[in-house]
């Protein structure tokens, strides 16, 4: 279960869980204990592997800070109401005297948290991570907004590949790798797996294989002109895909280096 953010008048729910990165970092009791809210002990009787936490949050964002303001039962908001007089005793047991004005300043967080502005998603790793097609980007420093932003994650681009779907860059590769004129040397063995590193820029930057990255490990197990046999084709063809590469996928509006096997 996600925790929420309360952004102008809207209730959004979270993958970032800032409560727990503040319990885990501050060594609490298990967090999924955490005042005997337990996935084992659900308060209505429907046990839920899907809290292990044991507790969910919900945070405001107010002005030009972030705060925390319930912490209540696994699904509680989900099930219409909120208890917020237990909410308001569990924050004084892990807060104390920084629960003011039934609320706690968030000062150990500093990131950004974004929030979609469409329903379309242009990646998802299956559980939690999610980018969207266009979003608002909050940068928090210590608790402060330092900065909001409209972003688009999709660049149409014409000269560059379609990135939407994450396998879609290695497909590419793998094609044009596969028409490569190979050599057929019979005794070197080129069946490793590659990494191809695309770059911030959206251009491929590296290619390695998986369990010889380093130079010692290079050296140790291959002879050099064989290593290089098999990264030459592989490496001849990015060439000619970086022709056409340029970045068309941002990350919550930002140019992120990406790693494909």
């Amino acid at each position: 279960m996600p925790d929420y953010i309360i952004f102008k008048g809207d209730t959004i729910a979270t993958y970032n869980l800032i409560l727990e990165q503040y319990l885990q970092r501050h060594e609490t009791t298990k967090t999924e204990q955490l005042f005997d809210l337990s996935f084992r002990n659900s308060p209505d009787g429907n046990f839920s592997f899907n809290c292990w936490r044991g507790y969910q949050a919900i945070y405001k964002i107010d002005n030009d800070s972030l705060f925390l303001v319930e912490i209540i039962n696994c699904g509680e908001r989900r099930n219409g109401s909120i208890d917020k007089v237990a909410s308001k005793k569990k924050m004084k047991e892990v807060f104390g005297t920084n629960l003011i004005n039934d609320r706690v300043y968030i000062n150990w967080f500093s990131g950004d948290i974004n929030f979609p502005l469409t329903n379309k998603v242009l990646r998802w790793d299956g559980v939690f991570y999610k980018i969207y097609e266009k979003e608002t980007v909050i940068n928090i420093a210590f608790g402060k907004i330092l900065n909001t932003e409209d972003v688009e994650n999709y660049v149409d681009n014409p000269r560059a590949i379609d990135r939407k779907d994450k396998d879609k860059v290695s497909d590419i590769l793998f094609k044009k790798i596969s028409k490569a004129k190979w050599i057929n040397i019979d005794s070197i063995n080129c069946s490793e797996k590659y990494l191809v590193t695309i770059g911030s820029d959206g251009k491929v930057s590296k290619v390695t294989m998986l369990g010889y990255q380093s130079q010692d490990t290079i050296d140790k197990y291959w002879e050099r002109n064989e290593y290089d046999y098999c990264l030459s084709p592989l490496e001849a063809w990015t060439k000619i895909v970086n022709q056409f590469s340029h970045s068309k996928f941002k990350e919550h509006g930002k140019n992120k280096t990406s790693i494909y096997t």
